[in-house]
């Protein structure tokens, strides 16, 4: 994993990226069983030609750790339905608590947002191994063909086995954490054949944080530090045999505008976060609900081995942030946890599920432009302070 130096700071995003128009619909139109055989047959073809684009955007841009933008997902998490066994039978919405507080803001905050959630009604299993290895060659062969002109680093994100229980509950095991433990053994196939195909793996993690008012809204905080204890056993059960150093995890509180009134505190479970194996932390810092949380560094110092990720670009709204935010906001964590162990990032995807773009997609890109920018205006003051530094 590549990290920043003393006189530049590095940039990436969480993943996703918005799809085509055409690939959208065709998606929504087949997890919703209306595309018929032509369009179903033509959607790999539109997914190469996606994962290309967004890869070449990226480098053109100068994001120095991309990914495939999910092109290829209906969802960041509930995609794993169709590569594991299971998954038949029919579950409920997710409850969201602060929603369920101001309902009113429910059809604004989730508009747009098409996706299956089946529940658990049979043993776990990773069953599209052989589809999986074939994506990844052909990620790899994008890759490639691009040369210099895409990102240095390419990321391929992966819901945790947490996430997984989040959205599609438990019919089928004993206890939750009987299905994590299927889940974490299923998913420790996916994440393997990630590290294996040379990609740095990112792992999904909003219930580390999200799961705090999604599955555990009226549990005392200490009862929800217990639960995400346990989802992150699971976490570093499936990574057991990747180098942390090819891994990072991105903490998400839900990539949804509402009020966010009951997001737990970062300073609640950060100690419990840093605990899980993967090298990098993703966290929101951007946001208005999250965007104070730096200080959480200074009572609770990231561990030596650790590289952190903040958000400084929000993914729920379309502003686009001045590059001298940017800037300030990565300053503020350098002086914190150290320059070369930040690394600029945005909060959230700009298209966590096929048809859910909050930010509209052209101002997504404008986005990662400013984000840039801004790291490289941190970058400058950096070395004209460490000038100014070696004359003193």
């Amino acid at each position: 994993m590549r990290t920043s130096s003393a006189t530049a700071i590095l940039t990436t995003h969480t993943g996703s990226l918005p799809r085509p128009p055409e690939l959208a619909a065709a998606m929504v139109a087949r997890e919703n069983g209306e595309a018929d055989a032509a369009a179903l047959a033509g959607l790999p073809a539109m997914v190469r030609r996606a994962i290309t684009d967004v890869l070449r955007r990226q480098g053109e841009i100068g994001i120095d750790a991309g990914s495939d933008g999910e092109q290829s997902k209906i969802g960041y998490s509930t995609y794993v339905k169709e590569r594991l066994s299971g998954f038949d039978g029919e579950a409920g919405a997710l409850e969201l608590a602060d929603l369920a507080d101001y309902p009113e803001m429910t059809a604004q905050a989730l508009a747009g947002l098409v996706t299956a959630t089946p529940a658990c009604t049979g043993p776990v299993r990773y069953t599209r191994a052989a589809d999986l290895a074939a994506e990844l060659r052909e990620l790899r062969t994008a890759v490639d063909a691009l040369g210099g002109s895409g990102p240095a680093e390419v990321v391929v994100p992966a819901a945790s086995p947490g996430v997984i229980s989040i959205f599609l509950a438990n019919r089928h095991y004993g206890s939750h954490e009987d299905y994590l433990a299927a889940l974490s053994a299923a998913m420790r196939t996916e994440y393997e054949a990630v590290v294996e195909a040379g990609f740095l793996l990112q792992i999904d993690c909003p219930d580390l944080a999200l799961g705090r008012h999604a599955q555990h809204a009226d549990a005392s905080v200490e009862q929800f530090r217990r639960a995400i204890s346990v989802h992150v056993e699971a976490l570093d059960a499936a990574t057991a045999g990747i180098d942390p150093d090819r891994m990072r995890m991105h903490l998400c509180w839900g990539n949804y505008e509402s009020p966010h009134h009951r997001d737990v505190e970062l300073a609640d479970i950060v100690d419990i976060v840093v605990r899980a194996r993967p090298r990098a932390v993703l966290v929101e810092a951007a946001n208005p609900r999250h965007a104070h949380e730096w200080k959480v560094f200074e009572d609770h110092p990231l561990p030596d081995d650790k590289i952190l990720v903040p958000g400084v670009i929000d993914t729920c709204t379309n502003y686009v942030e001045h590059p001298d935010l940017v800037a300030e906001r990565l300053l503020r964590y350098a002086q914190v946890v150290g320059v070369e162990r930040v690394i600029g990032g945005t909060d959230c995807g700009f298209a966590t599920f096929a048809s859910f773009t909050p930010v509209h997609p052209r101002i997504a890109w404008a986005k990662l432009a400013s984000l840039v920018e801004g790291a490289r205006r941190a970058g400058a003051a950096l070395r004209t302070a460490a000038t100014a530094g070696a004359g003193a």
